[in-house]
């Protein structure tokens, strides 16, 4: 029988962890719930490990075949590592308890070579740590390997008619980088195996390992001594820092002591929460205000980032425009109008061509357009322009007349505690307009739309493609509107 007490996500856990290890074999009802952006690179991994594969030509897939039972695919392996130029998807091996499962095993004359898929569009050290405790397992069950690659995603290959997977993937030998590694993977390896047999949670307190090189999933559990609002959350204050606060048991706001060195912006954070007390410069907000003439538009985009481009002249992870919102006002006095775009999850329609040519459409009419955070959007534009020069006129046009809304906000012309040191949308609508937010929303994060747009690609059922872009739609609609807010509450100061 298959016996292990570790294996290679197990054995990255323990590197970063011992008490998230421990946490993770006795305890797994602790973890935090897993998010829907955290779900989508889950799958976006499995994709591009399936496509991989199509690297390798005429592969067995042990887990389709024996549907996860280990033994009967380490006897089949067993069976055919004397064959000739084979090839083997998702390969179990078995050292000293320890599993490991290989992406891609091929045998080329007697000789095998060992590929790991990654998602990503570099090799990590993390990766380079995963791919030695491999080659450790491998070799020391009896099996030889001529070498061990990585394969990863080529963040600069551009598509042009069907896929090429030679230019998608690059392939790159790892096994000079591993082998020195073994003599800590066989230490490593006791180690972790004896904390887990142990009866007791290591002590182990907060640190920048509960971040690096990944978000914990015991985040809430180990942090639910820090209050939700404290010194974790001053504003680009480095982590190092905090910690060096944390460590000399300072972790609210008035336990700060007053020397400690703050930039001008996070001491005026913590002043205001201290005190409670708001900044409203009129005389900046004047000026800011002063620099819009009505009409106005209020514009928010969207985009999704596939790791595999799915049309012509995109790349891997290229942020692709999917949806905007755009609210319209005449004058301060007028009705406020609404206009929207959401692309069809359709691989034979870019959603980039909808997209501009509607916006274009909808744009025609004089007015300034604001958004928040501009240089996203303008980027996006300029991507759209390159990418598509026959529009490119247009988006010129539509560039000149984009304004800022977050200028205000940023430079701190209007800053409340309940912002907490943020000027995110996010942050800034429900400190100014309490009766507006997001929290009720089914998709209330960037994050969480760009994932949800993405799985329209894969889902059938009507009623669930129905509700998502219902969803989507009432989010964005949500950015735009809040914006319209936000220029109000701020004309209302003036007068």
């Amino acid at each position: 029988m298959t016996n292990h007490i570790l294996s290679k996500s197990t054995f990255i856990r323990g590197c970063q962890c011992v008490k998230s290890l421990y946490l993770n074999k006795h305890n797994p009802e602790l973890k935090d719930k897993v998010s829907l952006s955290q779900l989508a690179i889950f799958d976006k991994g499995h994709s591009v490990g399936i496509l991989a594969q199509k690297l390798f030509p005429d592969g067995t897939d042990l887990k389709e075949k024996f549907q996860f039972d280990y033994n009967l695919s380490m006897e089949f392996i067993k069976e055919h590592l004397h064959d000739n130029n084979i090839v083997i998807f998702e390969a179990p091996f078995l050292n000293n308890e320890v599993m490991s499962i290989i992406d891609i095993l091929v045998c080329e004359k007697g000789k095998f070579k060992a590929y790991e898929v990654k998602s990503s569009t570099n090799i990590s050290d993390t990766y380079i740590l995963d791919s030695a405790l491999q080659y450790w397992v491998i070799k020391n069950s009896g099996q030889e390997l001529t070498d061990f690659c990585l394969v990863y995603i080529n963040n600069q290959y551009v598509r042009q008619g069907e896929l090429d997977l030679k230019q998608l993937f690059v392939i790159e030998s790892v096994l000079d980088r591993i082998i020195p590694l073994q003599d800590t993977i066989s230490e490593k390896v006791e180690e972790f195996k004896n904390i887990l047999i142990d009866n007791k949670v290591p002590d182990i307190d907060i640190g920048q390992h509960c971040d690096n090189p990944y978000t914990c999933d015991f985040h809430g559990y180990c942090w639910e001594h820090i209050p939700e609002y404290s010194i974790f959350n001053i504003s680009r204050l480095f982590t190092e820092k905090k910690f060096e606060l944390y460590n000399k048991g300072v972790i609210k706001f008035e336990d700060i002591p007053p020397d400690y060195p703050l930039n001008a912006n996070q001491r005026q954070q913590v002043d205001c929460e201290l005190n409670q007390k708001s900044i409203i410069s009129a005389k900046e907000i004047q000026e800011f205000l002063s620099s819009l003439n009505y009409p106005i538009f209020f514009l928010d985009f969207e985009t999704f980032q596939p790791a595999v481009p799915m049309f012509d002249n995109s790349k891997p992870y290229q942020q692709m425009p999917s949806q905007y919102s755009l609210h319209y006002l005449e004058s301060k006095e007028s009705e406020l109008k609404h206009y929207e775009f959401l692309a069809e999850a359709d691989l034979k329609i870019d959603t980039r061509i909808g997209f501009i040519e509607k916006l274009i459409e909808d744009t025609k009419s004089p007015g300034e357009i604001l958004v928040y955070n501009i240089s996203f959007e303008r980027t996006r534009l300029l991507e759209i322009a390159k990418d598509f020069p026959q529009y490119a006129k247009d988006i010129d046009l539509i560039i000149s007349r984009l304004k800022d809304l977050m200028i205000p906000f940023q430079n701190r012309y209007y800053y409340t505690p309940e912002m907490r040191g943020s000027y995110s949308i996010k942050a800034v609508l429900p400190a100014l307009i309490p009766e507006l937010s997001y929290k009720d929303l089914e998709i209330s994060s960037g994050g969480q739309a760009s994932a949800s747009f993405e799985s329209l690609y894969l889902e059938h059922d009507i009623d669930k493609i129905n509700t998502i872009r219902r969803n989507l739609l009432e989010y964005c609609q949500l950015d735009t509107f809040a914006m319209v807010k936000l220029l109000q509450e701020l004309e209302k100061i003036i007068r």
